[in-house]
């Protein structure tokens, strides 16, 4: 079989009976359709000053661990597996993981693993979930992805290269920072400051107006927590129910007197790159026909996705790579989409993604994203989905993909339906 003829047979499972392709096809309901039939996450908060700045990253994930079991009303019994995505933790937090999913009330016959593909970790996770359901594994499962990146973020989180590693040169361009590589693209492919401030003001003004109409109260789960005031030193009780980076006033004239971060004549700055921020997200998915049984409440289902390569200095490209794979294992066009959820990472490889795949602005995060409201590095691809989701009910749409960039040089995608 030629490589193309592989690749048409992997499309093709994802089409409708008798070949069927295009939205109408993805929006059939089947009995092996893979579903959500829950979705939350917490709230994103600032690293180091936020809500969340002194809870550890397996105290969110039990939190929403717990959310999950009192939303869907699930039998912890019937979960089988978690899939928990992370980048910071020492051992991957593959222990602590564990450890958080007994206190949260899943038994010791459901099994966890901890797994870290950087950016994209918290989808991967999700998507290893949807893929053991697929294949018979398992019935029943939760993909997470959860970061504390106050207590974990920093000079410790990098790793040093072998004399090996550091004598190729692709290989060395792995540990480059993001920050320096992403300012290089932004160059390279002529992505000028004025659009990175127009972008990252938008979703600033996005971000601002969906919370103060209260758009993310369905997705976000209220935690209560230990916070000590940094003022004072006094522990407090405090319940943290919103994302605390969201800036109100900002436009693209304020972003333009922020001093570059990277380089003098550099174009990125902290105005227009994803916060630093703690958080954590879980999603529960199972057959159509298990949900059915069970009498669990589906939210969407799961079609497609992709994982790609693209070149280390390069990473920001990755969801102009990785889209449309994503879009044609489903079977249909870009235009079909109703809403994209692209991580914005920084606002130069978003809008050089968003431009290139010649996607309408109106259907880019249209409650904000990262710039506004954070970027928990093993978080955010189980966090779009709930946003994702929510958003698709709320203005009675359809379709909708995630997608992120993913350091050393990679992207990630996938295709959601809401019900």
């Amino acid at each position: 079989m030629s490589s193309a003829q592989q690749r048409l047979s992997q499309v093709s499972s994802h089409f409708g009976p008798g070949g069927k392709k295009g939205a109408s096809a993805i929006t059939e309901k089947h009995p092996d359709d893979i579903v959500v039939t829950c979705a939350l996450r917490t709230a994103l908060t600032k690293g180091g000053k936020g809500g969340f700045k002194d809870t550890a990253a397996a105290d969110l994930l039990a939190g929403v661990f717990k959310g999950v079991i009192d939303r869907s009303k699930i039998d912890p019994l019937a979960v089988q597996d978690i899939a928990v995505g992370s980048v910071l933790p020492p051992g991957g937090g593959a222990t602590e993981f564990r450890a958080a999913s007994l206190l949260a009330g899943f038994s010791e016959g459901t099994a966890v693993k901890a797994l870290n593909r950087q950016c994209s970790s918290g989808l991967q996770a999700i998507v290893d979930i949807a893929n053991a359901i697929k294949s018979g594994m398992i019935d029943v499962g939760i993909g997470a992805g959860v970061e504390s990146m106050s207590s974990q973020y920093g000079p410790g989180a990098v790793t040093e290269f072998s004399e090996l590693l550091e004598s190729h040169p692709e290989s060395a361009n792995c540990k480059v920072p993001m920050g320096v590589l992403s300012e290089q693209m932004a160059k390279d492919r002529n992505v000028t400051r004025a659009a990175q401030d127009a972008f990252a003001a938008a979703s600033y003004q996005k971000a601002a107006k969906a919370q103060d109409a209260g758009l993310f109260k369905e997705e976000i789960l209220p935690l209560e927590v230990k916070w000590t005031d940094p003022k004072s030193g006094e522990e407090k009780t405090i319940t943290v129910k919103e994302d605390d980076g969201i800036r109100r006033g900002i436009t693209a004239e304020s972003l333009g007197k922020i001093r570059p971060a990277f380089a003098k004549d550099g174009s990125i700055h902290a105005g227009n790159a994803s916060q630093i921020s703690d958080g954590a997200a879980a999603v529960l998915l199972m057959k159509r026909s298990t949900a059915e049984r069970l009498g669990q409440k589906i939210l969407g289902k799961y079609v497609s996705a992709s994982v790609v390569g693209v070149k280390p200095l390069l990473m920001g490209v990755g969801p102009w790579k990785a889209i449309p794979v994503a879009l044609e294992k489903a079977g249909i066009t870009k235009d079909d989409v109703d809403i994209y959820e692209i991580n914005e990472a920084f606002a130069s490889q978003c809008v050089w993604c968003v431009n290139e795949l010649g996607i309408p602005q109106e259907k880019i995060n249209p409650k904000g994203g990262a710039i506004a409201f954070g970027h928990p590095l093993g978080c955010t691809g189980s966090r779009q989905i709930s946003t994702l989701l929510t958003e698709l009910k709320r203005t009675n749409k359809k379709i909708g993909v995630s997608s992120m960039c993913v350091g050393t040089g990679m992207g990630m995608a996938a295709v959601w339906v809401a019900e």
